[in-house]
């Protein structure tokens, strides 16, 4: 397993803070826009500054033709899906409670691994994959008669966290001689393409020009949501086993739940407390490095 560098430890930071502050900055934006049309602006717009940002990096967006089954093979699950079906949800669902569902992520991560890679886990993932469930299951424990009530919504996360946790082992076996920024770029772009037919499709007569107030959650997710987290996601998805990517980023919902209690005026409950405390601890068998062979023989 690859261990995170200081660099990458502010990266992922960073993006848990910026993740998990959207939820309910996407909600304020889907709150009066169309949410597919809301999410092709986001994309779009980020899509340009990731362009700029190669550009200024002195990265080559080129890719080889035979590359692009491959790109358009990664996007499906990472980027298409994920994107599709969740801003629907987030129109549905409280955020708090979008954000904790689409990071069950980590659990569909373990199951694909076995299902499709043939892979088994270490000890010490199960044992923060558990924690990680069980936090989520008291995150969700108040919720269930809310989430009865929105059963689309729930079903079009939890697909959209399966694909996304599929994704992951997709990551770590394609195109991994492609700059990262280049794969997240042309990513990107198709998962755009899908946006604009979908949205196109389904709220062409909705479609207008956002108001004074709904540049902010746009602006938000141009810049930090879209642009900087998809890059520094794709790297990390790429450095680490789906599990532990996935469990090293459990305490996005967290935010997602008390930034939504800020930005909405929710109240917390006393499983929110326990949640954070069970999902912390199963960012510590991520994060904190494995004994090596020769430490524990010296130890011994």
């Amino acid at each position: 397993m690859s261990h995170l560098s200081s660099r990458d430890l502010l990266l992922l930071a960073l993006l848990t803070v910026f993740w998990g502050v959207n939820w309910p900055v996407m909600k304020l934006g889907v709150a009066e826009l169309p949410p597919l049309y809301f999410r092709t602006l986001c994309l779009g717009g980020g899509l340009i500054v990731i362009g700029a940002w190669a550009r200024l990096s002195g990265i080559s967006l080129a890719v080889p033709r035979a590359t692009w089954r491959e790109i358009a093979w990664l996007a499906v699950p990472n980027m298409i899906v994920w994107h599709v079906l969740a801003i629907q949800a987030v129109k549905m669902l409280p955020s708090g409670r979008a954000a904790i569902l689409g990071y069950t992520m980590p659990v569909w991560a373990v199951l694909a691994g076995l299902a499709f890679f043939g892979e088994r886990p270490l000890p010490r993932h199960w044992f923060g994959v558990t924690a990680a469930l069980l936090g989520t299951l008291l995150l969700l424990s108040s919720e269930f008669t809310a989430l009865a009530g929105s059963p689309l919504g729930t079903v079009l996360m939890l697909i959209a966290a399966a694909a996304w946790g599929f994704g992951t082992h997709l990551m770590r076996r394609h195109l991994i001689d492609l700059p990262i920024i280049t794969l997240t770029f042309w990513m990107m772009a198709l998962t755009v393409l899908v946006m604009l037919a979908f949205s196109t499709a389904l709220e062409l007569d909705q479609w207008r020009r956002p108001t004074a107030p709904e540049w902010f959650p746009l602006l938000y997710n141009i810049i930090f949501a879209v642009a900087f987290c998809h890059v520094v996601w794709s790297m990390l998805a790429r450095k680490l086993p789906p599990a532990a990517s996935g469990l090293s980023v459990m305490l996005i919902p967290v935010l997602g739940v008390f930034s939504g209690m800020w930005i909405l005026g929710e109240q917390p409950h006393w499983q929110d407390y326990v949640a954070l405390g069970l999902i912390l601890l199963s960012l510590t068998t991520v994060l904190l490095p494995a004994r090596s062979a020769g430490a524990a023989r010296t130890s011994s």
